[in-house]
């Protein structure tokens, strides 16, 4: 009997020995997506009046990229290249409101079939078609709150545990139109700092601090979901991920292909992997290199169709070289667009193909305070260069500006001998990635939907017109001077 007990006793020790080693070992991953947050408006990158204490905490136990750049700043293209690994015009999705084709392989699948849970919650703006990648979505209205984080902790709490989880978590802070919130008010308008394209005036001060107030409620819930990971004891192995769609919802911000536009925080806090706390990595980095990441460190092969690559080893060692080039795109939203940019450490490049047009900014930032006031100093013609620059038409095709004597990209030296070198050597880069990504200009493009002064749709019948782009090289960035 004794033997029997012994026998059993030791089956037992065994079998919990081999359960703890079949312990699946992957790291958890959640990506937080902002709405419309620019890279400068948070404390850790410099911005003194937002109020965002725990993404700044977070910055400080991870790691922080100065230089990620978005392929686009327009809502839905932004998101699906994001969630596709694949420029705008490659997914079939470059205007905005248009879903991802079916036909698109998406990374959270992958993850999917790799036996992770996936979960989504908050604002979709992607279409149908990519919803097959996610085992629950929480995604309507009432549900997701005003800021769409209500769902993000129960979300959380109600996974299974037996598995490893990749999470989505997109706010609708801080898109227009400005709601009240817990933090209504908790930014004064008095002593907002204007920036230099905007106008100093008591109805843009109000604009500002509103939209800081929405920072702030995204930051809240940020600091929520951490708190719900330490509580369920897998906070160590989570990979935290946070970062915006696009620039702020301002004139010469969102839609734009300048730093302002096109530039977004990335803050990856991850306690088991990253042991560079606070540091900030200076690499080039894309968005079509989140998909690869993702992948990578969940330890799944990645497919062709991704063009982007992997940055996972600037975790252990933020000063690798990793991308000579980043490339964005402008194509419709609200308006009628296509413009291309590519940009290197020390130079922006943009190639405009509608120069005829203005770019004042989506319609929504057409019906703010800010515009107004903006449109008030131009009747009394008392606007600097840089605020006129939203009212611009014709624009130049070509733009080239020298980013280290000009980082906020306030002087155009396209026809200045002093960039004539780079300048020719960016056209051709622009050339090579359109002809190896299949980038068309079609004639035919989407035209505008709404008034670049009010902002209030046009009365016209709307139609879609070509979308540009086609199927596209894959991985790009293994190719040429990329």
């Amino acid at each position: 009997m004794k033997q029997l007990i012994l026998f059993l006793l030791i089956l037992l020790v065994d079998q919990a020995y081999s359960a703890a080693w079949a312990q699946d070992t992957r790291p958890n991953i959640i990506m937080i997506i902002a709405d419309d947050i620019g890279y400068e408006d948070l404390g850790a990158t410099g911005n003194t009046q937002v109020k965002s204490p725990n993404i700044d905490r977070m910055a400080k136990e991870g790691l922080m990229f100065s230089n990620f750049y978005l392929t686009t700043s327009s809502c839905s293209p932004s998101r699906c290249s994001i969630i596709s690994g694949r420029y705008p015009h490659n997914t079939g999705a470059a205007e905005l409101h248009t879903p991802l084709p079916e036909s698109i392989l998406t990374f959270p699948e992958l993850l999917q079939e790799a036996g992770y849970f996936t979960g989504q919650s908050g604002k979709w703006h992607m279409g149908p078609a990519p919803r097959k990648g996610f085992d629950v979505i929480y995604d309507s209205g009432k549900e997701i709150g005003d800021g769409g984080e209500a769902q993000w902790v129960p979300l959380l709490q109600e996974r299974p545990k037996d598995k490893p989880f990749f999470l989505w978590l997109a706010s609708l802070d801080a898109h227009r139109p400005w709601g009240p919130n817990d933090f209504s008010g908790s930014h004064e308008e008095a002593l907002v700092d204007v920036p230099l394209h905007l106008v100093n005036a008591e109805a843009t001060r109000k604009d500002l601090a509103q939209y800081y107030d929405e920072i702030a409620r995204f930051d809240d819930y940020i600091g929520k979901v951490e708190a719900e990971l330490k509580m369920q004891g897998v906070l160590e192995q989570t990979v935290i991920v946070v970062l915006s769609d696009n620039g702020r919802p301002f004139p010469r911000s969102k839609t734009r292909l300048i730093d302002s536009g096109i530039k977004s925080p990335l803050i990856i806090k991850w306690p088991a992997g990253i042991h560079n706390e606070g540091k900030v990595s200076e690499s080039l980095v894309s968005s079509i290199d989140l998909a690869p990441t993702f992948l990578d460190m969940a330890g799944v092969a990645m497919r062709d169709n991704f063009q982007g690559k992997s940055f996972l080893p600037l975790l252990q060692n933020p000063g690798l070289p990793f991308r000579k080039y980043v490339f964005a795109e402008h194509n419709w939203h609200d308006h009628e667009a296509h413009a291309r940019m590519v940009r290197s450490r020390d130079y922006l490049y943009i190639q405009n193909n509608r120069p005829h047009h203005s770019n004042p900014g989506p319609a929504d930032s057409n019906a703010s305070e800010s515009f107004s006031d903006l449109k008030a100093q131009r009747e009394e013609g008392k606007l600097n260069p840089v605020q006129a620059d939203v009212f611009a038409s014709p624009r130049p095709h070509e733009e080239l500006y020298l980013l280290r004597k000009d980082p906020g990209q306030w002087l155009n030296v396209a026809a200045v001998a002093e960039g004539e070198l780079a300048l020719d050597h960016l056209r051709k880069v622009l050339a090579q990635w359109a002809e190896e990504t299949d980038d068309t200009v079609p004639q035919d493009l989407t035209g505008d939907w709404y008034d670049k002064e009010t902002g209030k749709p046009l009365d016209i019948e709307r139609s879609r017109g070509t979308m540009p782009g086609g199927p596209g090289a894959l991985i790009t960035t293994e190719k040429g001077p990329f």
